[in-house]
């Protein structure tokens, strides 16, 4: 029941006159949510729930009790008596990008050109004019990619602006670039179509709705123009000539290349950063932003084993009363009276 599919002989004035829409919940109602699922719950002293609610932009109120049972399960499964921040952290990877591909084997090449790419990102991300802290870059394969590197946003964003765009294509465009200056152009890989893709998506807004382009000017080139039905364009409606498409496409490309030369000139300038980032994700396979600040200014990060326990795991929950006697424990059947 979709209002823009619904027939306006069902909505006379007098009807339906209040709607009441209800969106996802902002960075401090995320804060509250978790606070209510958090009650039942044995927390850590490191834990921050407003770090966990930055962390989780879009998240409805079943997605974050979701995420506090999987962090509740993932402390459970490590024999932990109380869930800290790392089970928060874990959780949030899982539900965002599904669970670790443990299955998955890489080769040494793969995980080098995969640290590199990912490094590019990284280290784009630290060097361009705006954009959002980094949070953690990692090369642990989860869901579709091989590694990622996550931004934090410091607040719920209502808007962007162009700086903050176009820094945005440079970080897109930095693992290719990163693949290209290390390996050379004959060993790059398909690892960047999804960053390609952003990009292009991203350039296309900037020209199409935003109005950014100096070529076209503050004009809307939408292409659709609304007619839906389950989610897909019944109709395609061009409202630009064929010309006109042409400078849309060049306009797009453009704005890509300059995100693509941008990155060529950080990493070309911080190779060494580049360098000691990836061997530092070859290492510890996931750093943290402070862990990547402090890897780049040469000190390395420590670490505390989080492995699951290998031996039987044994029931949290204490047996109740006398243990009963068990058949092959060396005791005869007693006879029937």
């Amino acid at each position: 029941n979709r209002p823009d599919v619904l027939d306006p002989a069902l909505l006379p004035p007098g009807r339906f006159d209040r709607q009441v829409v209800v969106p996802n919940p902002d960075v401090v109602g995320r804060e509250q949510i978790l606070k209510v699922h958090v009650r039942k719950v044995p927390l850590a002293p490191d834990i921050n729930l407003k770090v966990i609610a930055r962390g989780t932009p879009g998240f409805s109120g079943a997605d974050l009790m979701n995420l506090v049972n999987e962090a509740a399960l993932t402390a459970a499964r490590r024999n932990k008596r109380m869930v800290t921040q790392a089970e928060f952290e874990e959780a949030k990877d899982k539900v965002m990008m599904g669970a670790e591909r443990k299955s998955l084997v890489m080769t040494e090449e793969e995980k080098m050109l995969t640290a590199y790419h990912e490094g590019g990102h990284a280290i784009v991300g630290l060097n361009v004019i705006a954009t959002d802290p980094i949070h953690k870059a990692t090369i642990i394969p989860r869901g579709r990619a091989l590694g990622m590197v996550m931004q934090l946003p410091e607040r719920d964003k209502l808007s962007m602006s162009l700086e903050q765009m176009t820094s945005r294509l440079a970080i897109m465009m930095g693992g290719r670039v990163a693949e290209e200056l290390i390996f050379g152009r004959q060993k790059v890989t398909s690892g960047a179509s999804s960053d390609i893709e952003q990009a292009t998506r991203l350039a296309r807004m900037m020209v199409t709705r935003w109005g950014l382009s100096e070529e076209l000017g503050t004009v809307s080139y939408g292409e659709n123009q609304d007619e839906v039905f389950l989610g897909m364009s019944v109709s395609r409606t061009q409202n630009a000539s064929e010309a006109t498409v042409q400078k849309i496409d060049a306009e797009i490309k453009r704005l890509v290349e300059e995100g693509y030369n941008e990155a060529t000139r950080i990493l070309t300038e911080k190779r060494a950063d580049l360098e000691a980032l990836a061997k530092g994700l070859l290492e510890f396979e996931t750093l943290s932003g402070d862990e990547i600040t402090d890897l780049l200014n040469g000190k390395k990060p420590k670490r505390e084993s989080v492995l699951e326990p290998a031996g039987p795991r044994t029931s949290a929950v204490p047996p109740a009363g006398k243990p009963r006697p068990r058949p092959d424990a060396g005791l005869e059947p007693q006879p029937q009276a």
